[in-house]
């Protein structure tokens, strides 16, 4: 197996730890009433998107593996301590707000740097195939984790939940030490284009930045990303995703289900098709190799899941108008929507990722990895209570149908953007 390989299969075995225990915490904590489930979702969350910038600062000045392998140490002894902590309290309400803003300091850290592991361990023309098989692990875990977590939960509780998750940072952090290269191992490769020539170097452990201050260089990050001509558009565009079709799939359809009487089992069909879908374009890009033309692919992406988030709202439109019961749920077409989305979000995926780092600076990997997950946080932690919010006063199929109109105009703004920008650099380029 290749030292990417192995790295990749350590982190699927942790990252369904993770999702087992976040669905054993949000359980327990929904127990005590969904605002305290709320609040447990938001100590994750919040202060993974306040310190994201920090932690890609941090990375890339002492070194990717350094990070994760502390991250992983910390989080075995976090979720140690919960173990032993859950045996001996009976209220465990504040235990699990304080693990959970553990995990969301710790991811802080942990995902920049863990970003930048396709761009380290792999050569630049396998990035395609390397992202899109890590896009397909975490799918995996993400349908099986929480299965896994209630499993766990039900059986054995917390405590025992809590101990197995620390189990898979402990194997996850040896195996990082075991694959942590020497300098001569290091796989560098410049920018795919010359947007970024400026600032070439090496984010790994055999280089480090210049001394200067941590903000500077959190900041640093966002100066990288938002002036260079290939990864702005990009960077634009996954806002655009996390904001209003991510919703659509997390939330909305939950709530089109509720309030159009469908059983429990349609919406988790549903809900499993998008992943399906887009689970089913990463694998093809991970056996065929890239898609052609990415930078196109991905706008197209965007626009085919925008089509689906219209077409499944016009399908709950039509339910509720017609007033069909739990036994007449419009399923085929429902699932047909629902393929669409997840399609569209499988080419957008699979086109980005491989962009992002592969136009990204050595220097700037784990920062602008922070400002990727940056800029799927925050829109997501606002639109999700603010479209939650309008579900409450009018269909969810309208709702719906908002966001798709949205995600497309917002994707044809940027790209017709881009392609202003493009022509006036031409045309600069040409005056002699």
């Amino acid at each position: 197996m290749s030292r990417y390989g192995t790295w990749l299969a350590a982190t699927t075995l942790s990252l369904l730890g993770t999702q087992a225990m976040g669905f054993a915490m949000a359980w327990t904590a929904a127990g005590h009433g969904a605002t305290w489930a709320g609040l447990v979702l938001t100590a994750i969350n919040l202060p993974r998107a306040l310190l994201l910038l920090f932690g890609g600062a941090v990375a890339d000045r002492v070194g990717a593996w350094r990070v994760m392998i502390s991250a992983d140490a910390a989080m075995t002894a976090v979720t140690l301590t919960l173990a032993a902590l859950t045996w001996q309290m009976s209220d465990r309400l504040l235990l699990l707000v304080m693990v959970a803003l553990a995990i969301g300091i710790a991811d802080a850290f942990y995902l920049p740097s863990s970003g930048s592991m396709p761009r380290l361990l792999a050569p630049s023309a396998s990035l395609p195939r390397a992202t899109s098989a890590r896009q397909i692990a975490g799918q995996a875990a993400a349908f099986t984790g929480p299965a896994i977590g209630g499993l766990l939960l039900a059986t054995f509780g917390l405590a025992v939940t809590a101990v197995a998750n620390a189990a898979t940072f402990a194997i996850m952090a040896a195996v990082l030490i075991a694959l942590r290269p020497k300098p001569a191992q290091l796989i560098h490769q410049p920018p795919t284009h010359a947007g970024a020539s400026a600032v070439l170097g090496s984010s790994s452990d055999d280089l480090r930045l210049p001394t200067s201050g941590w903000g500077r260089q959190a900041f640093d990050g966002l100066r990288v990303a938002f002036t260079d001509p290939v990864l702005r558009p990009l960077l634009l565009m996954t806002a655009a995703a996390a904001g209003l079709l991510l919703p659509s799939a997390g939330l909305l359809v939950p709530v089109l289900a509720r309030q159009l009487g469908w059983p429990p089992a349609s919406a988790g069909a549903v809900t499993g098709t998008i992943a399906l879908g887009s689970g089913t374009v990463a694998f093809v890009v991970l056996v065929r190799g890239a898609l052609t033309n990415p930078r196109r692919t991905a706008s197209r992406g965007l626009l085919v899941a925008s089509g689906g988030v219209a077409f499944l709202a016009l399908v709950g439109i039509a339910d509720r108008s017609t007033s069909f019961g739990p036994g007449q749920v419009p399923l085929p077409a429902a699932l047909t929507a629902a393929a669409l989305i997840g399609v569209g979000l499988g080419m957008f995926g699979t086109s980005v990722a491989p962009l992002v780092l592969g136009a990204t600076p050595e220097t700037h990997l784990a920062r602008v990895q922070a400002v990727l997950v940056f800029a799927q946080s925050v829109p997501l932690l606002i639109t999700n209570n603010l479209l939650g919010a309008f579900a409450d006063v009018v269909p969810a199929g309208s709702v719906l149908l908002t966001c798709a109109g949205l995600l497309a105009g917002g994707v044809g703004v940027i790209r017709l953007h881009e392609s202003r920008t493009a022509s006036r650099a031409t045309v600069r380029g040409a005056v002699p």
